[in-house]
Order: C-alpha cells, then structure tokens, then sequence
C-alpha cells in the first residue's frame, strides 16, 4: 500500500523587490536605474510584479523645488520608458521633502510626502492590498521630528490602521510587510561605528524605534510570516517570533559609487506559496560604478 505524497506547495506570485535606488542626473543613475528594471525584466522566469522599497530618489530632504522636480522626472521618465510589469510604491526618507529645511519649505502645498505621494500614485503614505491569496501591508517608516530630521516608526494613526488592518485579515491568509526602514535587522549594527563607544548604539533612523510594539502586534497574528525593508543598503535575514525579516540591499549599492560593504548592486526575487511559505533571494544585476 503506497502512502499519500505530502502536497507541495504551489507558487503564487513572483515579485521582484527593488529598493533604494538613488536615482538621480549624477553618476549614470538613470542608466543604472534602467539596467537594474530591465535585468528583472529579462529573468527567464519572469517575475508578475515590482516592488519598490524607497528612498526612489537622491534626495529631496534638503534640496530645493527645481533639483526635487528634477529628481522625480528623472525617476519617472526612466519609469515609464522601461517599464513592462505592475508596480506597488513604498516611500524612503530620501524621497521626502523638506525632512532638514522644515521651516524652509513646509507653507508649500508638496510639502513632505504629498510630492512622493503625487508621483507614485499613493492616496496614503501606507496601505494594505491583496492578491494571489496574500495580504500585502506597506507601511511609512519615516516618522518626521518637529524641527529637523526623522526616526523610523510609525505615528499613532498609522499603528492604530495596521492593527485594524491586521484584524480583518483571516487568520488562513498570509501576510507580507513592505517597509523601507527595518523593523528588525542584524545589519543595522554595522551600517556605521554603532560600538564605538564600547555599546551597541543602534540610531532610530536605521531601525523601528518602535519595532517592540509592532513585533508584539504581530505575535497576535500568527499568520504575518515575512517583513521585507531597504535603507540600509546592506543583507540580512533575521527570523524571530515566527516571522521573517529581510533586509534586501540597494540597487544603488554604496549610492551608485561602488559596492557598499558586502552588498553590491542588486535587488530581491520573492517567491510567495499558497501555504504561507516563500523564498527571498537577492540577484546582483552587474552594475559597474561609473563618472
């Protein structure tokens, strides 16, 4: 008597997860941002959709409206000519404007994220979707301070929204996290001297400061299983609680000059199975720096 086979999980979706490009006129950017789209697009098994992580330009916090104009035309001309998949946003600290010039720019109606929002087609900042039976949640990371500057967390409004969100997904659907900013990550430790003191010291701009909260959040669902993020330009994966974290490099590597640390130039496949399970792997696309 033969014993059934065990039923192999059936892939969903493919998704091709590129974050922290950087584009902007300076060092072939946007050739290297047209490269990176069109190395995903060739992949013989090609993904069904693109997911951006943030941090898409370099860098409206401080600049002024011509050269954040200039950036976005940039991204979007480069979008448009070579694009051929679906796209989901995620918005990076770089991509707002005004984080360092507050008082500078903040009467302008584009003021902070509503620029990204416009070019990105986002009625919110975050947002939950779902599809190929998956719930997908992308979450605003770049939590603004009064005068200058930003952590990573999430306001009280946000988290209120992810909580709701959570509870109305069924527990037998999973669930995919999309942040920029880490909620949990081993390669925020080396993305600068963070022992130099003789102490860990970890900044809140390079993990959820808030990341406690949302881990306990999440141990209610159990059926959250993968949080993937950027900004780091770095690769890790941690898994703690039942849930997976993966950090998945820059396209830009070290800001389109050259291979930062251990990661090079590159973006993430993720490939999502019916039961819950994936795979996440990164793929250098063969990005050379250049003048």
């Amino acid at each position: 008597m033969e014993l059934d086979q065990p039923r192999q999980p059936s892939r969903v979706l493919r998704i091709a997860h590129i974050t922290d490009i950087h584009v902007q006129p300076e060092l072939s950017a946007a050739l290297g941002m047209e490269a990176c789209l069109n190395h995903v697009q060739a992949q013989k098994d090609k993904p069904d959709i693109i997911f951006t992580g943030g941090d898409l330009i370099m860098d409206a916090s401080g600049a002024d409206k011509a050269r954040v104009k200039k950036l976005w035309d940039t991204f979007g001309q480069v979008l448009r000519a070579n694009l051929e998949l679906p796209i989901r946003h995620c918005i990076g600290n770089h991509d707002v404007w005004g984080t360092s010039e507050r008082e500078k720019y903040k009467s302008e109606p584009l003021f902070g994220k509503r620029w990204a929002q416009q070019e990105l087609e986002l009625e919110t900042p975050y947002y939950g979707f779902d599809q190929a039976g998956w719930h997908f949640i992308v979450l605003d990371s770049a939590y603004p301070f009064p005068v200058s500057g930003y952590t990573a967390r999430l306001d009280e409004g946000q988290f209120e929204w992810l909580q709701d969100d959570l509870g109305k997904v069924p527990p037998s659907t999973p669930i995919m996290v999309l942040s920029h900013i880490p909620i949990i990550s081993a390669c925020a430790y080396f993305d600068g001297d963070n022992e130099i003191s003789g102490d860990w010291a970890v900044p809140g701009m390079w993990m959820h400061i808030d990341a406690r909260r949302i881990k306990n959040l999440f141990a209610k669902h159990p059926n959250v299983k993968l949080c993937i993020s950027g900004h780091i330009h770095l690769l890790d994966r941690v898994s703690y609680n039942g849930v997976t974290y993966c950090c998945n490099g820059a396209a830009c590597a070290g800001w389109w000059k050259g291979d930062y640390q251990e990661c090079t130039f590159g973006y993430a496949i993720i490939d999502l199975y019916d039961d819950g399970s994936f795979e996440n792997a990164y793929i250098p696309f063969g990005w050379t720096a250049r003048s």
